[in-house]
This record gives structure tokens, sequence and C-alpha cells, in this order.
């Protein structure tokens, strides 16, 4: 019986890339899903990845994502930040307690973390710094009322990797938050802020992928920069997977 062709394998079938197994990113949210949510998870699964949703109280173990998205909603609660509520809100503690969990099991994993709106509120009260609870009286040179078109200009850190995603140092972002990052938090760069100098990004100044955005990308999708940003942190999970994937020294 005539097999395959020993001699010359490698020019006929070249090497290929490294088979990389399904990604899986946890999304936290609400108890009940928004639009907001099904749009980030499109999002993500654009770019080859896979989700789970995460509601307040879950028990998610973790070491089994390989990345996580802490997304927007009900403001965090002042209590963690050292103040009481200057504002009328439906605070949600017990997701505040469930960002909490997830943050700490996910920084000393070290996992990818994308935080938006809310979420990137959460990683700098989650490093000790604190938030400004109403921005919108304090605004000078960018609109009071929410935007949810890219109409609000915001400009990048560069180099960032942000700036890297977006391919511009000035972009367009929406904007439905009203309140905003204050006091910085440990281990953590403003990389992107608004006319009014109000922070928009910030990322990690340590070796895990950890990235927060005022703005709702999911809801540019059809730019791609804004898409690219999901791409980005897909890619970080996917080269954080491969590591994980990879014997280390001593074993068979």
């Amino acid at each position: 019986m005539t097999g395959w062709p020993r001699k010359g394998m490698s020019e006929e079938y070249p090497e290929q890339e490294v088979e990389v197994p399904g990604l899986t990113i946890g999304i936290s949210g609400p108890a009940r899903k928004s639009l907001a949510h099904r749009l980030i998870s499109l999002g993500l699964r654009l770019h080859g990845a896979r989700t789970h949703y995460i509601r307040p109280g879950s028990r998610v173990a973790v070491a089994l994502l390989d990345g996580l998205v802490l997304s927007g909603g009900t403001h965090v609660h002042p209590e963690r930040y050292g103040q009481e509520p200057q504002v009328t809100a439906n605070y949600d503690r017990k997701r505040d307690a469930t960002d909490q969990l997830l943050l700490e099991q996910a920084e000393a994993i070290g996992i990818p973390v994308l935080g938006i709106c809310r979420g990137a509120q959460f990683i700098n009260v989650f490093h000790g710094g604190s938030l400004c609870q109403n921005v919108t009286p304090l605004r000078v040179n960018t609109r009071h009322r929410p935007l949810l078109l890219p109409l609000q200009t915001v400009r990048l850190v560069t180099p960032s990797r942000l700036e890297q995603a977006m391919r511009s140092p000035v972009i367009g972002a929406n904007r439905i938050h009203s309140q905003t990052i204050k006091r910085l938090g440990r281990n953590l760069r403003v990389t992107a802020l608004d006319n009014d100098y109000f922070v928009q990004a910030i990322e990690s100044t340590e070796g895990q992928w950890l990235t927060g955005i005022q703005w709702h990308p999911e809801y540019l999708l059809y730019h791609g920069g804004h898409r690219r940003i999901f791409g980005q942190f897909v890619e970080a999970a996917r080269r954080f997977k491969l590591a994980r994937l990879e014997p280390q020294d001593g074993d068979a």
C-alpha cells in the first residue's frame, strides 16, 4: 500500500500556527442582562472568544477563565472609597462584592481584565483610588447630556495600549457616565482625557494586561478602532492562555 510521501513533506505542508483551544471570557454584570452586555459579548465573539455571564453573587472559578470584563452599570457604592453617597442611585452592594472577589482572583492569577465605564471606576477604587460622584456640574468644555454617538473628543496618551488599538492620538467616543475617576489608584496610569481633563482611560503599570475605559465601546462596534479594543483584549487573553499551556521547567 502506498503511504504519504515522507520526503519533502515540509515543503508541501508548511508548519501551521499553533492551534489555541477555545477562549472563555467572563463578563461581570447586573442580575439582568441589558443590550450593552449582549453587545460586549458580540464584540468578544467577533474576535473568536466565548463568553460566560457572571451575575451578582455568582461563584466563579476565575482560574478557568482566560479574561475578565467588568461591564457598566450602577454606581460603585462610595463606602468603598471612604465617602458617603452624594447622589441618589440604586447601588448594588452585592455586585460590588462580586466584582471585588473577581478582581482579586484575576489580579492574583494575572489574567487580562477590561473595565468598561463602571468597570473602569471599580478597577480604580480596587487599587485605592476614589471617584467624583457627580461630574456633570463641573463640565466646562464638554457637554452635560449623555452621548451615545462618538461625539466626545478624547485625547490618548502615546504610547499606550489604547493608542495602539485606536491608531490615533485623538478620537471620538460616547459618554453615558455621570461619575469619573478622581484620585488615581496604585499601579495605574492615565491613558486618556476629555477636553475638561477628566480621566477617560487607565491601564496597569505592572505586568498584567489591565485596561479601564470610561466610555462604552460596545455601542461603537461599527467603528474599527473601538472594535479593535475588544480584539486587543482577546489577543491578550489568547497570549495568556498559550503561556499557561506551555510546560514549565522540570515538567515532563
